[in-house]
């Protein structure tokens, strides 16, 4: 539960009132809450903390691509984490770009392209540990938005919160300034030739000379054809709650919490909608295989859905696709398919392997539990796992009997 404190002054009439009147509430149980004050920056300043660093320790991680030996890691809100993968069971956490606001990420080359608030970002990342800023594509993505109708200055940028908890009696509900959370609540904090492959959370995507990102109500294309230099080509309208974006044969497959979306991309800078299959309100990532989707529902989440399932999709006919399967789960988050190897990321579940030969009939293969899991891509006999405490990596060379190679320990 999140509420926002719309007037800073009364909150030390709020403190006053507490302490006059405490006597005459009829009920003198109190309550916890944590009082978020917003920390600005200007524009310029945030934008100018595009640099090299050191590398750091993985605290929170978010989406994740895979380019030949490297990892590129989201830290949520910072930057990017990469990790010399040559030796899978021996990664070497090796270098740090930081990007404030930084959520989403793909790679081409030896070019990045990551979201800075409200900003797409462009690096030349050819030496890590000295990167170019090439470009920067201003106001391409929305600002983010705060609940309770919070303003924030639009001129500035916010950059962090300071945080303070604060007791008050129960039977006072407050409605005066900042950002406020019970503390009983959790507050929430995605190689192909030369193109880095995402995971299933993720929101941009590359297809040869185009760049596709998803915000929460759009499809948004940048032609980049000049790695260098991307040109914002078109912005589709979808509905609402846009998750993430998967690419599969000249089309793309989007989430979102209301069902998922099929475009082709026939013509790259169109893209044009075929399908929508729909379902209630639930988050949910997509992959696909040339025969069928895969989409996790899951609830738990802002969503406020109450599945937690795989559907199969029949995809032969992208104008209509149809529901054949569904098999029950704990709470999935993200997928990844290797031939007919299917593995899950069932969160505190764990990370389940399914032979997908007939999807009709998925055949549970392995569950790697102790690990709270995320997201995955497979690949190379590989899988990379984003779990809530690590980075992990096993071996599946064997299905029946998935290995550990290593894992990169988050410093929580």
């Amino acid at each position: 539960m999140k509420r926002i404190i719309t007037n800073g002054k009364l909150l030390l009439v709020f403190f006053a009132c507490i302490s006059a009147f405490q006597g005459c509430l009829k009920d003198s149980a109190t309550r916890t809450y944590t009082l978020y004050t917003p920390i600005y920056r200007s524009v310029e300043e945030v934008r100018n903390g595009i640099k090299s660093d050191a590398p750091a320790a993985v605290v929170k991680p978010g989406k994740i691509v895979v380019l030949g030996k490297y990892i590129f890691l989201n830290e949520v809100d910072k930057g990017v984490h990469v990790i010399d993968n040559t030796n899978p069971s021996a990664p070497v956490n090796k270098y740090f770009i930081s990007i404030p606001g930084n959520l989403d990420l793909a790679v081409k080359g030896n070019v990045l392209y990551a979201d800075l608030y409200r900003d797409l970002v462009t690096i030349d990342i050819s030496n890590p540990s000295a990167i170019t800023v090439k470009n920067i594509t201003k106001n391409v993505f929305p600002a983010r938005r705060y609940t309770n109708n919070f303003l924030q200055d639009t001129t500035r940028i916010i950059v962090d919160w300071i945080k303070k908890d604060t007791t008050v009696n129960n039977s006072y509900q407050p409605s005066f300034g900042g950002f406020v959370a019970f503390s009983s609540s959790s507050v929430s904090n995605d190689m192909r030739a030369t193109a880095g492959v995402g995971g299933s959370m993720a929101r941009f995507t590359l297809v040869n000379n185009y760049l596709y990102t998803v915000t929460d109500q759009s499809l948004n294309v940048f032609d980049i054809s000049q790695a260098e230099s991307p040109v914002f080509t078109s912005q589709k309208n979808i509905g609402w709650q846009i998750e993430t974006i998967f690419p599969f044969k000249g089309n793309l497959f989007i989430g979102s919490q209301t069902g998922v979306y099929i475009f082709s991309i026939a013509n790259p800078a169109q893209p044009s909608q075929l399908s929508m299959f729909g379902h209630i309100t639930v988050c949910d990532p997509v992959i696909a295989d040339d025969n069928y989707a895969f989409v996790t529902l899951h609830d738990g989440t802002v969503c406020n859905g109450k599945l937690n399932q795989l559907d199969v999709l029949d995809i032969s006919n992208l104008i209509n696709p149809r529901k054949v399967q569904t098999y029950q789960l704990s709470n999935p988050h993200g997928l990844s398919k290797d031939g007919n190897t299917l593995f899950i990321c069932d969160g505190a579940a764990g990370l389940k392997v399914f032979d997908a030969t007939d999807v009709r009939n998925l055949k549970l293969l392995q569950t790697v539990t102790g690990i709270n899991a995320y997201d995955v891509i497979a690949m190379n006999k590989t899988a990379i796992v984003v779990t809530a405490d690590g980075l992990y990596q096993y071996d599946y060379t064997n299905t029946r009997q998935v290995t550990l190679l290593s894992k990169i320990t988050y410093k929580l």
